[in-house]
């Protein structure tokens, strides 16, 4: 079988291929993509401030006539001429910018005067581009001006029909005046707005001053000037953002806390935040308990301004609920980022490097206008002399032209006897007889004398870089003059601000928690002491199938650690629990811990009574116990760390602080106990399991873990989940080795029920235990009988049905002092 040799032309298609590796391909494609986005789309140019789409827009409607003197006209028609002419990126991304520069809240100068519905700071969107109108406003011709004196170079557009400017003249300070923000590939830009008047002050600065230095120019611009007002925090930050390019301002709302009206009035947001989401956020933390004391909310924001108020409620601390509202929605972070295109490269700017690139720029449109106009004076000067001349010889002009057969052969002879130029004779032979009148002679010779001197000050000014900045100057100052108004965003100090605790009464306090996580603190005193053997009053209200799962006592400015059945830690703030009634069910408590499911509270450690030379010590529910140093767990994230490393099926149950010199006893629900030494256990890092503690009989598990300290403790107070508990001396547990079998500690059985806990304590303590089904009861232990181990018990509350006790805890003596209420036990 016969094959054709291959023809020519697929010789010669062959020899046109090119081999490339697809990672060089893709590199270089993506650097293309990039440098396209960053120059050509998102980040602005230094010298007039504005991104390609703006500058597209504002001269669009410059080459439409739309300027601030014209009558407003359709934005689809304006958006439809800059897509068609020079942006073809898509209609909404026209009018979102376009809408933009008409807003009074996002740009501190509005570049586009706008009629219609063009959004709100609530979020609104504009209206459809088919309603609004628009129009240039005053200012955006300041930076066009002068644009057809060939101050500025033009490049062909998209599809080479026509051009376009590839910067605009900017008479002023653009970029830091309106600001800008974007996001490029791999950069991101955010300048804030600033007051024109500083900015063109600071300009000048740069002009006469011979090599001012940043805090020179600082003197004249205090900081940003947001259009929509509120507080700057602080002076610092600002001060970095000017000398280095970058930094992070603090932005509060401007408020008035109004004590005797019970209400706080907001009357001014920081730059960029949406009022009608922090309304809504405002109510949802309220409703949620994460803000207290407040009552009512309303926006009574019209067409004058912004009226957000906060009704306070008659008990509320109007310190407390500020604070809580600053911590989370009246202050924002404004991170600055002075990048821009410098010679089509971004940059990283300080303060006077931006001046310093606008000034150049600025030089440049002067000079280049200078020159433009001194050319077209030139030429008016070369006319009028020879309009001047012909008039010294009129005559004897009009006789030669008379006398000629056609314009041509004038203007030939023109030329010849008078020496005229080209141009002068064709100017002649156009000229009207009534031209040769005295008067409009004089005219000729006024107006040839005002050519002449300024001629010569565009020569000055070409020619004298001092001359030349002289004229920026003037009409800086004239622009300042014209449009620069006061400020808008004030400076208040850092005083290193009144955080939420330091307003937060100091009192002790009870929190519940349920195995459905819902928490709540209730105050101590709502819980008065009561005889042992009764049945307490109402502490919680439960969820149908839901139980207390934890209780414990602390102080509202305590820093807690909460350890889970699951081994993690979380760090918490007694005063983030949001403070219920006792007939409450409580917030969820995933608003304040990052709990996982079937996640629940079994240890609460108070790290005021921790030292940094003290130790934690856990027990498991299998027995094991592990010790390990307080430093470890001095970085806590939001969601937990790990505390112990857990087997399959065990969990967490106690932890208790020690220092080393304590004994300890674990509790199981069987009613055994075992004391040991506490150095028995080497101190272990956070990922260990720890050592066998007690040696678990028959599917016993274990219920809790005491420390013991001989000079501090007096007992062993052991509950049961029946209401049964009693004390014993802490001699009846003799010290043993760890992972023995232990001894009896109280006996169990269908009286008792099985050990909820055990603690030691001393003279004066109180003892709070709290039902599954939400009964607390406070009792002082000495109301509790004290009796050896091995024993049952006496009665110490009262559960009625399928109720038991779920869990305890101990009100130390020096805080239980001040309660000597005598109860007497019924429920409420």
């Amino acid at each position: 079988m016969s094959s054709e040799a291959p023809s020519d032309d697929t010789e010669i298609a062959a020899a046109q291929i090119e081999n490339a590796r697809i990672e060089d391909e893709m590199e270089q494609s993506y650097i293309d993509y990039a440098m396209s986005v960053i120059a050509g789309r998102a980040l602005p140019d230094v010298r007039d401030g504005l991104k390609p789409v703006h500058r597209r827009i504002l001269y669009a409607m410059h080459e439409a006539g739309v300027t601030s003197n014209s009558s407003h006209r359709k934005s689809s028609s304006i958006v439809g001429e800059t897509m068609g002419d020079y942006h073809p990126h898509g209609d909404s991304a026209i009018y979102d910018t376009l809408a933009r520069m008409a807003q009074d809240f996002s740009m501190r100068y509005p570049l586009v005067d706008g009629q219609g519905n063009f959004g709100s700071v609530d979020g609104d969107p504009p209206a459809a581009m088919r309603y609004t109108e628009a129009r240039m406003a005053p200012i955006a011709e300041e930076l066009m001006a002068d644009i057809e004196m060939d101050t500025v170079d033009f490049q062909s557009n998209y599809d080479d029909r026509l051009t376009e400017p590839e910067v605009l003249p900017s008479a002023f300070p653009n970029l830091l005046v309106n600001g800008s923000s974007g996001i490029a590939v791999g950069m991101s830009t955010n300048i804030p707005p600033h007051n024109l008047g500083e900015v063109i002050d600071a300009t000048v600065e740069l002009i006469e001053s011979e090599d001012p230095t940043v805090e020179d120019l600082m003197e004249h611009v205090e900081g940003p000037d947001f259009p929509t007002g509120a507080n700057i925090v602080g002076r610092n930050a600002v001060h970095k953002a000017y000398k280095t390019g970058r930094g992070r301002l603090r932005v509060r709302a401007e408020f008035e806390v109004l004590p005797e009206e019970d209400r706080i009035v907001i009357t001014e947001l920081p730059f960029q935040q949406n009022k009608a989401r922090m309304v809504e956020r405002i109510a949802e933390d309220v409703n949620e308990g994460a803000i207290e004391g407040i009552r009512d909310l309303r926006d009574e924001s019209d067409r004058d301004g912004i009226r957000v108020v906060i009704e306070l409620k008659r008990d509320a601390m109007p310190e407390v609920v500020k604070n809580q509202l600053l911590e989370s929605h009246l202050e924002r972070t404004f991170g600055v980022i002075n990048l821009a295109l410098v010679d089509g490269s971004p940059q990283v700017l300080d303060l006077k490097e931006t001046l310093s690139h606008y000034l150049e720029h600025r030089r440049e449109v002067v000079r280049r206008r200078s020159q433009y106009e001194l050319e077209e004076k030139q030429d008016r000067a070369h006319i009028l002399e020879g309009r001047l001349k012909a008039l010294e010889s009129a005559d004897e002009v009009v006789d030669l032209i008379q006398d000629s057969e056609d314009r041509d052969a004038a203007r030939a002879a023109l030329q010849e006897e008078f020496d005229f130029s080209e141009e002068q004779a064709a100017h002649i032979v156009r000229m009207q007889l009534g031209s040769l009148t005295s008067m409009e002679a004089q005219e000729i010779e006024s107006e040839y004398e005002d050519v002449t001197a300024r001629i010569e000050r565009l020569q000055e000014i070409l020619a004298d870089v001092d001359e030349l900045d002289a004229v920026i100057k003037k009409e800086l100052l004239e622009i300042k003059e014209e449009y620069a108004d006061e400020r808008r965003t004030s400076f208040i100090e850092d005083t290193g601000s009144v955080t939420h605790e330091d307003l937060i009464p100091e009192e002790e306090c009870v929190v519940v928690m349920s195995e459905d996580d819902y928490i709540k603190r209730m105050t101590l005193d709502a819980f008065s002491a009561q005889k042992r053997g009764g049945k307490g009053i109402i502490g919680t209200d439960l969820k149908e199938d839901d139980r207390v799962n934890s209780v414990f006592v602390a102080n509202t400015h305590d820093y807690l650690l909460a350890f889970t059945n699951q081994g993690q830690i979380y760090q918490l703030k007694a005063y983030q629990i949001p403070e219920m009634s006792r007939t409450a069910r409580g917030k969820s408590a995933v608003n304040i811990l990052d709990l996982d499911d079937g996640e629940e509270i079994q240890a609460v450690v108070n790290t005021d009574d921790m030292a940094d030379d003290e130790l934690l010590t856990m027990v498991t529910r299998d027995g094991y116990i592990k010790r390990t140093a307080v430093d470890e767990f001095e970085n806590i994230r939001s969601t937990g760390i790990r505390a112990i490393r857990l087997e399959d099926g065990d969990e967490l149950v106690d932890v208790e602080v020690t220092d080393g010199d304590y004994d300890l006893v674990i509790g199981t629900r069987n009613g055994m106990s075992i004391r040991f030494e506490e150095d028995e256990v080497r101190p272990m890092g956070r990922t260990a399991r720890g050592v066998r503690g007690i040696d678990l009989q028959g599917g016993d598990r274990v219920a809790g873990l005491a420390a013991i300290d001989e000079d501090q403790h007096n007992w062993v107070l052991t509950v049961t989940e029946n209401g049964y508990g009693k004390r014993s001396d802490l001699d009846e547990y003799r010290v043993q080795s760890r992972n023995g079998k232990g001894l009896i500690d109280i006996k169990t059985g269908s009286r008792n029920g099985e050990v909820v806990g055990l603690e030691t304590v001393t003279y004066d303590d109180h003892l709070v235990a709290m039902s599954a089904g939400g009964q607390i009861m406070r009792t002082r232990v000495e109301e509790i009988s004290k009796v050896s181990r091995n024993t049952m018990g006496v009665i110490v509350m009262d559960i009625e049905g399928d109720d038991e006790v779920s869990c305890i805890d101990i009100i130390p003596s020096d805080l239980s002092e001040s309660d000597d209420g005598d109860g007497d036990g019924d429920e409420e």
